[in-house]
């Protein structure tokens, strides 16, 4: 199995994303996905420079991929995907289906995005068709569906699974960052930029809940799937995803990487594991 870098779901000062990005340079991933998924005012990184810091992880070494946004609201979104698909350079992964269409017409391969929601063997022959060589369970599916799916997934079509991270649950044409601070989405003073790993919400009993990030929410606890790495090889996954979060990433990486390399391996820290397990998301299932 690989082990891949998802692309960063938050919002970060542009420095602090090309130190980011400097760093994973030198650490073991094999594949780095890159670019704005969650929301298009987020400008801290311009094209340019999302292709600058791509042509710089493609020097040391990793495979890199450029993500394309999961939510297309507006002419100039459509602009900015057909930019992101004519680069030229770069495999896309396509998180919609306006993504999908324009890689099918310039017949170009690519990966299927998690919030394609493929849960069935025909759609995922359908998406191999149209151009798919790689796709990405989505993080609410089972171990039970994905074996279902994998009897019938097309030859030489790659598996990835979420692996660890918070957990993007849902998209909205509304923004719920701007909404907490009473601003209106077209003037939300970019107040995501303040929250790195996204705002917390809790019950009335202060129970954590979700969390917001924008347009987005999110799991409250981070999905941890190190101990069913096993369970995955056997699965036949070909690829796990760790998804960037502000701090101690190093060590996350580190931890799947001895893994890979059938080496003990522990995360400290509340997770939760339900969804592989065919449980609540939020529950922690032990192996036994």
């Amino acid at each position: 199995m690989k082990l891949s870098l998802g692309p960063n779901l938050f919002y970060w000062p542009k420095q602090a994303t090309l130190d980011f990005y400097a760093d994973v340079a030198k650490q073991p991933v094999d594949i780095v996905y890159l670019g704005e998924t969650t929301c298009s005012r987020r400008h801290e990184l311009r094209a340019e420079d999302w292709l600058d810091v791509a042509q710089r992880l493609a020097d040391a070494g990793k495979e890199v991929v450029l993500s394309s946004q999961a939510l297309i609201e507006s002419e100039s979104d459509l602009k900015a995907l057909r930019r992101l698909v004519d680069n030229g350079r770069f495999a896309i992964e396509a998180n919609e289906m306006g993504a999908v269409r324009l890689l099918a017409e310039k017949k170009l391969p690519f990966a299927a995005g998690m919030s394609l929601n493929v849960f069935n063997g025909h759609t995922l022959g359908l998406l191999a068709d149209m151009g798919a060589t790689r796709w990405v369970m989505p993080p609410e599916s089972s171990r039970a569906t994905l074996a279902g799916i994998l009897e019938e997934k097309p030859a030489g079509l790659q598996t990835e699974v979420f692996a660890y991270g918070r957990l993007p649950l849902a998209w909205s044409a509304r923004c719920f960052t701007a909404r907490r601070f009473n601003l209106q989405k077209d003037t939300c003073e970019f107040k995501c930029i303040e929250f790195p790993d996204g705002l917390a919400v809790k019950t009335r009993e202060k129970e954590e809940f979700l969390v917001i990030n924008g347009i987005q929410t999110m799991s409250a606890r981070t999905y941890n799937l190190l101990r069913e790495m096993p369970q995955m090889a056997q699965a036949g996954v070909d690829i796990v995803r760790i998804s960037p979060q502000s701090q101690g990433l190093a060590d996350v990486i580190a931890a799947f990487r001895g893994a890979l390399d059938g080496k003990a391996a522990q995360l400290a820290g509340d997770w939760c594991n339900g969804f592989w397990h065919g449980k609540p998301g939020l529950e922690l299932v032990e192996n036994k």
